[in-house]
């Protein structure tokens, strides 16, 4: 690849590649197409088809790469490689439906391909033109097949922007990048806006922090601008750690260059010439991704010196995390990047003035940096009417739990958690009746049924007792046991503390032990009280933001879910029946033929009975491990 530059260059370059994306275009902008254009190949017709499969881990990790692999090669055999073009994108987000192919022009989704499916798909469509019913997607609720993913519910409400290139272009094609105005507006800051116009923009964007705490992101490029140095630093915090995100990952892997991109962005409006991204080892898909993204760009020259023959020089490189979850923290990241152990230190100074090595250093995560190129080039006044007074733009979200559409979504801000969970989501798996939604991860609290029109946004979710957080979002049905939820995710932090501050140390610790105590049965009503007096005192004394909102899970569970804990502590009993230790296994009578297979089933010799009579259980050496309720054929065992 020859260096770019100039913008003209740029720009040509742009203009050239375009040609790439012309059917995805097609596809995208226009409904269902007949048969007739997808079968002109049939008749010799040179029209591109575009075969797109998904290239993110949860699709790779159901044979996608195998189903890529089987298409290039059935394409070959039929000898219309010429014709056809297949190629790995990034996440398309229907994750519960995965691994999705669609076929452009004529935009067919298809959902859980295996393998097998690809010559079906080929003969059948790609030659025949007409498509795969059995591999559509199909209405929840009417069963009805549908072709093209702007009828299906899960995307109609969604509003791509973070997002915007996920599941369309090969991330490991800068020119794809490019065609799609990548780098145009890095291009147009470097020559046509001084660094402070470039914060202004921002600020007048009202875009926030995307990693949880929600900071104006052009307020904090303009504090790290005016503290001067030898050497400034842009940090992209890519090291997500809440159970169940996976936003940032997605991004990096099917978007790489807009962030590269964004870096670059905000080096040249804060005076930084040096960039680095801070990601857990953990991601290797995201890391070899990024890597081309980083080594491509600075090929041509969009990395470096003088970029775009200009005297601006910036430059990235990669630095991996082991896993730990403070290290989202930002000081944390900075001593984890030094070399040291990642504890979070006291603020002020915040990093903006002393930071990396320290120097002024700004830190924003995947997703902020996802925002900026597209805000750039679209103007603060186009952001800033998407979404909230206070909270502009959109939010991605891992959606995941007991709901029926899981995946990754992106919505405008204000909107509400019942179009969320019930319209994209498609509502409760099974049937079962909603109980709380988990936002913010375990920084995050419980939200109930009477909180599902709460428009979502930083300030909305905080107000009810929880958090935006980077955007995880866990379903829970009637079966889920909130006192043992609370447990999991003190479970969780008391772990990843850095172990720094007594507060957070001892006191997650301590919040663990009751939680336990009451889910084993051994709870009192003191036991109660005393998570209340904990958590509030962890959160008025820890260090960072781990330990401050680690008791929000335990606080809102508590304040929404009471009765749950008094029927543990005083009944002993686990109204949803999940808690182990509180379970009875009881043989219904009516329902029980005495076939005897439960008896011999059981380890312990706990349940008696003669052939054809109803059988009982021995409560006293019953140790619940449920072999029993595996086995029974007819239903008549249950656990209460």
């Amino acid at each position: 690849m020859s260096k770019i530059q100039t913008i003209e260059q740029l720009n040509e370059l742009s203009n050239n590649v375009k040609s790439l994306l012309s059917i995805r275009e097609q596809g995208e902008k226009s409904d269902d197409k007949t048969k007739a254009d997808i079968k002109a190949i049939a008749n010799g017709s040179k029209e591109k088809i575009n075969i797109l499969i998904c290239g993110g881990t949860g699709c790779k990790s159901s044979e996608s790469d195998k189903i890529v692999e089987n298409f290039r090669n059935k394409i070959s055999e039929l000898g219309i490689q010429e014709e056809v073009k297949v190629l790995k994108t990034g996440c398309f987000g229907f994750c519960e439906k995965g691994p999705i192919v669609k076929v452009l022009p004529d935009n067919t989704f298809y959902v859980m391909v295996t393998p097998e499916d690809t010559d079906e798909i080929v003969n059948t469509h790609i030659v025949g033109g007409n498509k795969v019913d059995r591999l559509l997607y199909k209405n929840t609720e009417t069963n009805e097949s549908i072709s093209d993913s702007k009828h299906m519910d899960f995307y109609k409400k969604q509003m791509r922007i973070a997002l915007r290139n996920c599941g369309v272009i090969d991330p490991n094609n800068v020119n794809e990048y490019i065609a799609r105005e990548g780098y145009k507006a890095l291009a147009t800051c470097i020559t046509s806006m001084d660094s402070q116009q470039v914060i202004n923009l921002m600020k007048e964007s009202g875009l926030r922090g995307r990693g949880g705490g929600g900071f104006p992101t052009g307020l904090k490029w303009e504090i790290a601008s005016k503290n001067n140095a030898d050497q400034k630093y842009v940090v992209c915090n890519a090291d997500e750690g809440d159970p169940g995100a996976f936003m940032d990952r997605s991004i990096l892997e099917g978007d790489p260059h807009s962030i590269v991109e964004a870096m670059a962005i905000c080096g040249y409006a804060i005076g930084a010439s040096m960039g680095r991204v801070y990601i857990r080892a953990e991601y290797p898909l995201a890391i070899k991704r990024l890597e081309k993204a980083i080594l491509d760009a600075r090929e041509i020259g969009l990395l470096g010196d003088n970029i775009l023959g200009t005297n601006f020089a910036f430059d990235i490189e990669i630095t991996f995390g082991a896993g730990a979850f403070v290290c989202g923290e930002e000081t944390a990241l900075i001593h984890s990047m030094e070399g040291e152990r990642g504890e979070p230190t006291m603020k002020p100074p915040f990093p903006a003035e002393k930071g990396f090595w320290g120097k002024p250093t700004n830190v924003n995560n995947v997703e902020t940096f996802a925002n900026i190129p597209v805000i750039i080039l679209n103007g603060a006044k186009w952001y800033k009417a998407i979404g909230t007074e206070r909270s502009a733009g959109t939010k991605v979200f891992a959606l995941a739990g007991k709901v029926n559409n899981v995946g990754l979504v992106e919505v405008p801000m204000g909107t509400t958690l019942r179009e969320v969970i019930f319209d994209i989501g498609g509502g409760i798996k099974n049937g079962k009746k909603f109980k709380a939604v988990q936002t913010g991860g375990p920084s995050g609290g419980c939200l109930t049924e009477k909180d599902l029109d709460t428009p979502i946004d930083f300030d909305n979710l905080i107000a009810k007792g929880s958090m935006m957080g980077s955007g995880g979002m866990i379903v829970m049905d009637e079966d889920n046991c909130m006192p043992a939820v609370a447990k999991f995710y003190l479970e969780f932090t008391q772990e990843e503390s850095c172990g720094k501050c007594t507060p957070c140390r001892i006191g997650t610790t301590r919040l663990r032990e009751i939680l336990s105590m009451i889910c084993d049965g051994k709870g009192t009503m003191e036991h109660l009280d005393e998570l209340k007096r904990l958590s509030g005192v962890i959160k008025d004394t820890a260090l960072c933001g781990l330990g401050q909102t680690a008791p929000n899970p335990v606080l809102s569970t508590l304040d929404a879910f009471y009765d749950e804990y008094l029927a543990h502590v005083v009944d002993k009993k686990c109204p949803s029946a999940q808690c182990q230790k509180l379970l009875e296994y009881v043989i219904i009578p009516d329902n029980c033929k005495g076939c005897t297979l439960c008896a011999r089933q059981c380890p312990v010799n706990a349940i008696s009975g003669s052939v054809k009579e109803a059988h009982v259980i021995d409560k006293l050496k019953c140790i619940k491990c449920g072999a029993c309720i595996d086995k029974c054929k007819f239903k008549a065992i249950i656990k209460r």
